[in-house]
């Protein structure tokens, strides 16, 4: 029986997969994820402009609370604006390394990875996309429109986003500066966007170095459900 919908609504028919397929197709994809990591060493090398907007065009099919789509996605490729993010940035990582600001408990947990306040990849990196997320809309008549869940939407975006890059062959970094307010103000957005990550885009440099990690196992993440007490 037809069902009858007061807004526009369309077929939809995903492809499907015999069994086989479906476990090659997903173990393909984790062993092209896998060799995903964050990088801090880049290539000055140019990048197409068309992989950046490809880029964003995934993060721009990830799903969002009441598909409000509550993101922009700002693209610098000039040197001077990068050269302004990156000392801008590495005012406040300096409070955070030098002055004090990071705990101790927090310094702990970043001593692994070797981080410091020198944020050079900013300047390095062919391009710096800025993700905002936009904590309301504005309405034709100027009047807010609420958004809803736009902290979980623009972090399933900027995953979408990350992906994308790395299925290209290219490499980022979530830097999130703390706080990251200089970025709407060098980027020249309104007051209803809020900076939520800054990624550095490019190609690994060639002598690229990441820290030796472990992914936590399937075992670990995995909760089975106790199902149902008789």
């Amino acid at each position: 029986m037809p069902r009858e919908h007061k807004y526009p609504f369309l077929p939809y028919a995903p492809a499907r997969y015999p069994e086989p397929d479906m476990i090659t197709k997903g173990r393909d994809l984790l062993c092209l994820m896998e060799k995903r990591r964050s990088v801090r060493f880049f290539s000055d090398e140019p990048v197409p402009r068309e992989c950046i907007d490809l880029a964003i065009r995934v993060a721009n099919t990830a799903p969002s609370g009441a598909h409000q789509q509550p993101w922009k996605f700002a693209v610098i490729g000039d040197a001077a604006t990068k050269k302004q993010i990156r000392l801008a940035a590495e005012v406040e990582e300096r409070e955070n390394y030098e002055g004090g600001r990071l705990t101790p408990e927090w310094r702990e947990a970043l001593a692994h990875l070797e981080t410091t306040s020198d944020k050079g990849y900013l300047e390095t990196a062919p391009w710096l996309v800025v993700c905002f997320a936009e904590k309301y809309g504005i309405r034709p008549d100027g009047n807010r429109r609420k958004h809803y869940y736009v902290n979980e939407s623009v972090g399933i975006a900027c995953g979408f986003f990350i992906s994308a890059l790395h299925t290209m062959g290219l490499v980022t970094l979530t830097h999130t500066p703390n706080p990251m307010s200089f970025l709407t103000e060098i980027c020249h957005r309104p007051g209803n966007e809020r900076p939520y990550i800054l990624f550095p885009v490019g190609y690994a440099a060639q002598d690229a170095e990441v820290p030796d990690l472990r992914r936590k196992s399937l075992a670990e993440v995995v909760v089975e459900s106790p199902g149902l007490i008789a």
